[in-house]
């Protein structure tokens, strides 16, 4: 393994994302503030305890996660993006660097940048709402693995993008509603049998229940199934990019 080359590349990622602190970090975090402060001032005193757990802090785990996923797309699918923008893929392509290291280089740099914005919310919210986190090493196993795994989807989605439009449009169109959807400000035991059954199809359930598991020990669905979920998806992805340099697709055109 090349790991001058990989450490390069790793190195020029964050240090754009330097460059753009306050986009990539203040931006968000302030955001997420503004949940706490708005959902916690508004529907706390409504729903003062959700499985033995205040509402102000039952939703923290599920902001995290939600600008968790969100940010390892965009990081992942910018950073591979600009480089096919600039016609400089080719470079780096045609160089001694196995396309082994290129998705390391690039989805390792997006998934940093993922986790140390997840920590600072997590001591952000500490200011506003009392927290305990029962199980600290399978947070960080789920922070970790969570945004090692969608940064190989933001990976793709840059290898896909025609245009800087496209860029934007899995994580708000899809990405973002489902995290919504997905129990990042509720527990789906709250609701009717059907609706439940149906939420139980979204993906991002998996996510948050197992993450919000690691905080107060409880979740809506088996933590076996919540890891396996993240495994599953991480799989899919691995081999989905696999096939991307195999095929060359929209690298060699």
């Amino acid at each position: 393994m090349n790991r001058h080359a990989l450490a390069a590349i790793y190195r020029f990622e964050m240090a754009r994302w330097r460059r753009t602190l306050a986009q990539s970090v203040i931006s968000p975090v302030l955001a997420t503030s503004l949940y706490f402060v708005v959902f916690g001032s508004a529907l706390g005193p409504r729903i003062p305890v959700i499985d033995g757990v205040a509402y102000g802090a039952f939703i923290v785990p599920g902001l995290i996660l939600l600008s968790v996923l969100t940010q390892s797309v965009s990081n992942a699918s910018f950073g591979i993006y600009f480089p096919r923008f600039t016609g400089t893929i080719y470079e780096l392509l045609s160089a001694p660097v196995s396309y082994l290291e290129i998705v390391l280089s690039y989805a390792g740099a997006a998934a940093t940048k993922s986790i140390i914005l997840g920590l600072i919310m997590l001591a952000t919210a500490a200011f506003f709402v009392p927290l305990r986190i029962e199980h600290p090493l399978w947070m960080l196993a789920f922070l970790v693995l969570t945004a090692v795994t969608f940064s190989l989807l933001g990976f793709i989605l840059g290898i896909w993008a025609d245009g800087f439009e496209q860029l934007q449009l899995v994580p708000l169109l899809i990405i973002t509603p489902l995290g919504f959807l997905g129990g990042a400000f509720y527990s789906i035991d709250m609701l009717p049998p059907l609706w439940r059954g149906i939420s139980l199809a979204n993906p991002v359930v998996y996510l948050i229940s197992g993450f919000r598991w690691s905080f107060y020990g409880q979740a809506d669905v088996a933590l076996a199934i919540s890891l396996a979920m993240n495994l599953v998806f991480l799989a899919v992805f691995v081999a989905i990019i696999a096939w991307i340099f195999r095929t060359g697709y929209r690298l060699k055109t």
